[in-house]
């Protein structure tokens, strides 16, 4: 009922944000004489804040056109190259040969927001790769006939992601998905699989979520599973193609994630008022750049949100070593000839120092000369994949690694 509570809400907001974007547009027109009047730019401001807290964000779209290499620009193509019912793959195509560029594939969390949460990452990463990139596909598209989707299906979905793609690839994993990633990588070596990557670099991911615990691993431990599974789980609602499938809202997420930046929140569409008011452009796009990000949200399968937080966040299966793909023992031990790269944020408060870095512990045959360790100083949890601290610090450092093994 939850659900449908927030689709019925979000319906009745339509006109409210219908309104106050016209009535901003008004306001601001030119040939209208209230223009003219005190304070009317502040009103004209507050309508197009209403309108931008209560429209509904898309999906956004990569528009990833061109990019530099060596100093020329180079145009990009995007292509799906792989299409399955819960995601796909994305291929960032340039318009020149570079055949001794590695090639990367970017596993992106499912969480709540879209791939192109990455943009950032895929944009420093083109010039010198070949990049690709997993897109999840949110949960209340996919018809409840397509089956459940789990932690065991999403391993599957990246073994089947890996061998498309080719021994030579380099996987970069980002957050959430270090643990299946992990565990995808090891069942290939185990199997002799002459697919396995040629790289694993895990980045800001809960490998040991008892390491530290950020506020939401101790929200995991706080609460029992049941909790989980009786609050947070929620029916999809008609007419979406989902209807009726058993999901983790994606507006949950989104709401878990301002509760723990409330005023950082607030104060930025306070400083939004204020750009409109003032007509600083550029302020006013950036704002609305990052939030057409942030606020884009999917919904989750059940099966995948519950499994991750039984397994990764109470239980610690794969820290523990009893973490099981279907009916087998997933064994870290088995990689040996996929190099090994971990990537940390100081200040991550989402996976702590330390969290990520474990995954040297669990896989001891990899040899010191394919391995490495990397703490940014400085940097959150979206610092070590956006941002100046990606691009500058962060990027060079995985090239580098990438291209010494």
């Amino acid at each position: 009922m939850i659900y449908h509570f927030h689709e019925m809400s979000r319906m009745m907001l339509v006109p409210t944000g219908v309104f106050g974007k016209a009535q901003s547009a008004l306001l601001k027109h030119p040939l209208n004489p209230s223009r003219y009047i005190p304070g009317s730019k502040s009103v004209a401001a507050m309508h197009d804040v209403i309108g931008d807290l209560t429209k509904r964000y898309k999906k956004p779209n990569f528009d990833l056109s061109s990019t530099v290499c060596d100093g020329e620009v180079v145009k990009i193509t995007e292509q799906i190259v792989r299409r399955k019912p819960f995601g796909q793959i994305r291929h960032f195509q340039r318009s020149i040969s570079r055949p001794n560029d590695p090639k990367v594939v970017i596993i992106v969390p499912m969480s709540g927001h879209f791939a192109t949460l990455l943009k950032d990452t895929v944009k420093a990463l083109i010039p010198d790769h070949d990049v690709y990139i997993t897109e999840w596909r949110d949960a209340k598209k996919v018809p409840i006939s397509e089956g459940a989707f789990g932690l065991d299906e999403y391993i599957d979905y990246l073994i089947d992601a890996f061998e498309f793609l080719g021994s030579d690839v380099n996987v970069m994993a980002i957050c959430q998905p270090v643990v299946p990633a992990l565990a995808a990588v090891a069942i290939m070596a185990e199997d002799g699989n002459p697919a396995t990557p040629r790289s694993l670099t895990l980045m800001g991911g809960p490998v040991d979520a008892r390491i530290d615990p950020t506020q939401p691993c101790k929200l995991a431990t706080k609460n029992s599973f049941s909790s989980f599974k009786r609050n947070m789980i929620h029916r999809v609602p008609a007419p979406n193609p989902g209807a009726m499938r058993k999901v983790y809202p994606g507006f949950f997420q989104l709401s878990g994630f301002i509760s723990m930046n409330k005023k950082r929140h607030a104060g930025a569409f306070k400083d939004l008022f204020l750009a409109l008011r003032s007509d600083k452009t550029e302020e006013v796009e950036r704002h609305r750049k990052f939030y057409d990000e942030y606020f884009a949200v999917m919904d989750i399968p059940s099966e995948f949100y519950l499994d991750t937080i039984k397994k990764v966040f109470q239980e610690f299966h794969l820290a523990k070593g009893c973490f099981y793909h279907r009916d087998r023992l997933v064994n870290p031990t088995a990689i040996k000839n996929t190099a090994l790269m971990t990537i940390e944020g100081e200040n991550d408060d989402i996976s702590s120092p330390g969290q990520t870095a474990s995954a040297h512990i669990l896989c001891p045959n990899i040899q010191d000369i394919k391995r490495a360790k990397y703490l940014q100083k400085g940097a959150g949890h979206y610092g070590i994949f956006s941002g100046s601290r990606w691009r500058n610090e962060v990027a060079p450092e995985f090239k580098k690694f990438i291209r010494s093994i």
